[in-house]
């Protein structure tokens, strides 16, 4: 069966039922289902999207399960983490900075096939930091609340080969570049050559 092409709805597109429109269309459902952006789900996919944006690959649709999550325009394949200080729910304390960087056997969509082998499958890791501690003024749209670091997968597998998770300050002795949002993808070009 062949895979179905992605391609960007635009959010006007309604509900319908045996053949009549219905009063509600796909933004009312991304308005009730990706509202809460703060919360680690979503969080994560909008760091996603933050960096796909700050690198050029933002005209591709966000392909799900995918054996890594961006590929740059010069086809460097990129892994993106996301972890925050404040989230949604009720904390009596921040939130520890933690990443999964548990290597995974690849499932690639375009030919519905698995990888042979567990790896990080991408070439270079962004570990997106929201970095704000105050809960009444955090805006995850606001880029200057983000930080970014930048480390290729050779470097993460010969100083943590087989480590599932590491925290932000273990991350941040192995020497990341440090980036804001606009810097990014001259950064993933700096550490990959």
């Amino acid at each position: 069966m062949e895979r179905d092409k992605l391609t960007p709805k635009s959010g006007e597109e309604r509900f319908h039922l045996d053949g009549k429109y219905l009063d509600f269309n796909l933004l009312s459902f991304w308005q009730w289902s990706s509202s809460e952006i703060l919360g680690n789900a979503l969080r994560g996919i909008l760091a996603e999207y933050i960096v796909a944006i700050d690198i050029g690959c933002d005209s591709q649709v966000r392909e799900e399960w995918d054996a890594y999550d961006l590929v740059t325009p010069d086809g460097v394949t990129v892994e993106v983490k996301s972890a925050a200080y404040l989230q949604s729910w009720k904390q009596t304390k921040l939130s520890a900075l933690t990443f999964n960087i548990q290597p995974t056997k690849a499932w690639y969509a375009s030919t519905n096939s698995w990888g042979d082998e567990y790896k990080r499958q991408a070439d270079v890791y962004v570990f997106c930091v929201l970095s704000h501690k105050d809960k009444s003024t955090v805006d995850p749209l606001n880029l200057s609340q983000w930080d970014f670091y930048v480390l290729t997968t050779k470097e993460l597998n010969k100083q943590k080969p087989n480590q599932k998770t590491i925290a932000l300050s273990s991350l941040l002795k192995l020497n990341p570049i440090t980036s804001r949002f606009g810097e990014v993808g001259e950064s993933i070009k700096h550490v990959c050559g």
